[in-house]
């Protein structure tokens, strides 16, 4: 089969389509002949060597969520037939013609939903429903305050927020404002001509916001932590802004008793991404048939197009999710 390959850590030119082995099937996996893979920061991290090793779980190529049919099933799977549309979260190996998917990471696709769109939900709504849901436990007629709401997975948790009855205040840049607007957020902040923790003083009449969900790091942490009301949750789900150590004003923290949860999914176990996938399964893919939540795709390239998707994402400034359509 064909995949895409690096031989050495790098810029997006070291990508290239290659042909490499299709892969086995165990006895709790499926095969799926990928239609189509999202493309995340974390395969731009990995490409770049921040990982350490090329390989990072179970493939050596990249990708870690993606879209297709079902050409082959394992022995101990019992509730999947060749032929269904599935989308699913992999430990690599979504940028090829072929992926193996581990049965319990993998949801089928709902029949309003295309392979490309597919390819735009698992990762980032598996990740915002684990962020906002399960670890901010942001609920209806709270408050809460996401950053880089215009990205892919930004994006997802204004809609996860908006679907749980939350009252969401975002930060984009200015030509994205109207588009996160449209997905539920009551204001957008423009975050380059405004600052958001005055703007989250104002819109809360200085009470502060029930959680944040923050994707930047670096010096919005204690804007962020400043931005809570006492009791309130701030989760770190990246770190953008390349700073690795931030200060954190542990005084705000204690009196205010706040919570600081960091979460990522590339390393987490499998068990646990297994249950984070069932979460979403379970309350929130239903909601992808009646609407209520819409898989948002920026911009389309085809797999041989590895080197500009990546660039893409480099680049910013898109709204929702970068995909490679697989022929």
């Amino acid at each position: 089969m064909k995949g895409v390959v690096f031989d050495s850590f790098g810029p997006a030119e070291v990508l290239r389509l290659a042909e490499v082995p299709r892969p086995e099937v165990r006895p709790q996996d499926l095969l799926l002949r990928v239609k189509a893979a999202g493309v995340n920061r974390a395969d731009i991290l990995q490409r770049n060597g921040a990982y350490g090793s090329q390989s990072f779980g179970e493939s050596n190529l990249l990708g870690l969520e993606l879209a297709g049919e079902v050409v082959g099933v394992g022995s101990e799977v019992d509730d999947v037939s060749i032929g269904e549309r599935m989308m699913a979260i992999v430990g690599g190996g979504a940028y090829a013609e072929f992926a193996r998917v581990d049965r319990r990471m993998a949801v089928r696709l709902p029949g309003n939903v295309s392979f490309v769109e597919g390819a735009a939900i698992m990762e980032s709504f598996v990740t915002s429903v684990e962020a906002v849901s399960h670890l901010a436990r942001v609920g209806h007629g709270q408050t809460v305050l996401i950053h880089g709401a215009a990205g892919g997975v930004g994006s997802a948790c204004v809609q996860v927020a908006r679907a749980l009855g939350a009252v969401v205040y975002a930060t984009a840049n200015a030509s994205r404002l109207a588009d996160v607007g449209k997905i539920g957020a009551a204001t957008v902040i423009d975050y380059r001509a405004d600052d958001f923790e005055s703007a989250v003083a104002r819109l809360t009449d200085h009470r502060g916001v029930d959680a944040v969900i923050d994707f930047v790091g670096g010096d919005y942490l204690p804007r962020n932590l400043r931005s809570l009301r006492p009791g309130g949750t701030l989760v770190q789900v990246g770190i953008l802004s390349g700073q690795q150590v931030a200060s954190i004003p542990l005084n705000l923290l204690l009196h205010n008793h706040l919570r600081l949860v960091g979460t990522v999914m590339k390393s987490r176990g499998l068990d646990e991404k297994r249950a984070m996938v069932r979460r979403f399964s379970e309350d929130f893919l239903p909601l992808f048939m009646s609407g209520g939540l819409k898989p948002l795709v920026d911009r389309v390239f085809p797999l041989e197009r590895a080197v500009d998707a990546h660039r893409s994402v480099e680049r910013g400034g898109g709204f929702g999710k970068v995909v490679l359509a697989v022929d």
